[in-house]
């Protein structure tokens, strides 16, 4: 945790870095908006990521400019590899550390250098206010100290510091969560409040996708019934004013930039509902959901139940209650955390599952950065953070994908076989003049590669990607690419 020492003068530098306005972006700032089930870019143009959660868990939360960190090394190996999205782990307890709603400059400096590599290659960003069991107390990270309230008796005794994510379970944890969606000690108004910080930093950041308002969230010690039945009562006393709250704070400061709203926790790796509803007056939702299938969890417990095939019908089922989900509330679903796994079948069974369905992703997760709070420590995309020589090959050519990147009118199918390369996307164009821009796996064709469009035109175009165009606006077109 930050030093007393160092408080006077963040209390200055904060109040600078708080007030100064950020620069303006022009009418064509590349950020993306919803429209209707998709994202869209400053062209209009449909906008299907992949990506990696780029989250670094341990203080000052936010990775360091060194090789085990993040580059321009690392931002041009995401580049050529065809990543164009990443989810960056912007904590509470980095944003606001000192007091409730007083910005630290020099987080904001630190978090300014990875974006702007990542924007200089065009790579779309999702803020994520990162949490994992709330707090360093608990095993965990996420608030500033001055938020963590332990509840008055169990404060008499030593916390429980148990591993992620058995200290979720324990008595302590769910009440401060509990606490915390009552807004006692004013826990989400000071939530809201570092929230309305960031969104005044990065408003006009380009290449920005928005807020993800907060990681997993836990209701509690009513975590047996999200488990069982979805606990609606949760979403309607808790998730959903909590969420509107803070979809307010940040709307006084960027009415423009999407808003992500994650389901409870548990609906990540159980088959049960969700319970969200529409916010009055607003437009611009996105929902941020997890695809975590039981069976490899399992896996990485060491335990022998779990049979990777079942999460064929896991992940499509999950898909398909995120989809309901986001037409419900008007958003675009993103899929901003699964993976999680060395396990490359279960990796491309999601991949797959996400090109059925036309669904963007941010993969868990680039690095393993020393994460303190995971189930499956074989999570990173690379033997050694420090060296990309040592990348997973197999869970690479999963990963890397022939997709469509930007579309010029509305998706309607596609997929992809990490085997052979083949790959074909269907979609119905418009009158938008830029180009689909199909991104070309560098893995899957070492012989090179045969296009082959109907209904329009191709050319090679920049950055491993060929741009397609329609012979007839608003007829379909379909692309086919397969290896020579």
């Amino acid at each position: 945790m930050r030093r007393a020492t160092l408080l006077a003068v963040a209390l200055v530098l904060a109040v600078l870095g708080t007030t100064a306005p950020p620069a303006t972006a022009d009418d064509d700032t590349p950020q993306l908006r919803r429209q209707g089930r998709w994202l869209v870019d400053e062209q209009g143009r449909v906008v299907i990521v992949h990506g990696f959660n780029l989250v670094w868990k341990l203080d000052p939360y936010v990775p360091p400019a060194t090789a085990e960190g993040f580059t321009a090394a690392d931002a041009e190996w995401l580049a050529r590899y065809g990543f164009n999205g990443a989810r960056l782990g912007t904590l509470w307890a980095g944003i606001t550390p000192s007091a409730p709603g007083l910005g630290d400059p020099s987080y904001r400096a630190g978090w300014q250098r990875v974006m702007d590599l990542l924007s200089a290659r065009g790579i779309w960003m999702q803020l994520d206010m990162h949490q994992d069991q709330w707090h360093e107390t608990y095993g965990g990270e996420g608030v500033p100290d001055w938020a963590l309230h332990r509840p008055a008796v169990l404060s008499l005794l030593p916390p429980l510091n148990l591993p992620f994510p058995i200290g979720y379970w324990t008595p302590e944890n769910s009440l401060v969560f509990d606490d915390f969606w009552a807004n006692r000690h004013r826990g989400v108004d000071d939530w809201a409040a570092a929230w309305k910080v960031a969104a005044g930093w990065w408003r006009d950041q380009p290449h920005l996708m928005g807020y993800d308002l907060v990681n997993e969230p836990w209701m509690g010690l009513e975590w047996l019934s999200c488990l069982t039945t979805g606990c609606k009562g949760s979403y309607t006393k808790e998730l959903q004013p909590a969420y509107e709250k803070v979809t307010r704070a940040i709307r006084q400061v960027d009415p423009d930039n999407v808003v992500w709203w994650e389901p409870q926790q548990l609906a990540a790796g159980q088959k049960v509902p969700t319970y969200l509803e529409p916010m009055a007056g607003e437009q611009q939702l996105g929902y941020s959901w997890h695809n975590y299938c039981q069976d490899v969890f399992l896996e990485s417990q060491g335990l022998p139940f779990g049979n990777v095939e079942n999460c064929w019908d896991f992940s499509q089922e999950r898909t398909t209650t995120a989809l309901a989900q986001a037409a419900r509330i008007d958003a675009a679903p993103l899929m901003s955390e699964w993976g999680a796994t060395d396990n490359v079948r279960a990796v491309e069974i999601d991949a797959a599952v996400a090109d059925r369905n036309l669904m963007g992703w941010t993969h868990w997760a680039y690095k393993q950065w020393q994460d303190p709070t995971t189930a499956d420590d074989a999570q990173g995309m690379f033997a050694d953070d420090t060296d990309f020589a040592s990348v997973k090959q197999d869970k690479l050519k999963v990963l890397v994908r022939t997709y469509a990147q930007a579309t010029a009118g509305t998706p309607l199918a596609m997929s992809f076989d990490a085997a052979t390369g083949a790959f074909s996307y269907r979609y119905r164009s418009n009158a938008i003049t830029a180009p689909t821009e199909v991104f070309v796996s560098p893995l899957h064709y070492p012989h090179g590669y045969d296009v082959t469009v109907t209904g329009g035109q191709w050319q090679p175009g920049s950055g491993g990607r060929i741009e397609v165009r329609p012979d007839v606006p608003g007829q379909e077109v379909a692309v086919r690419i397969t290896a020579r």
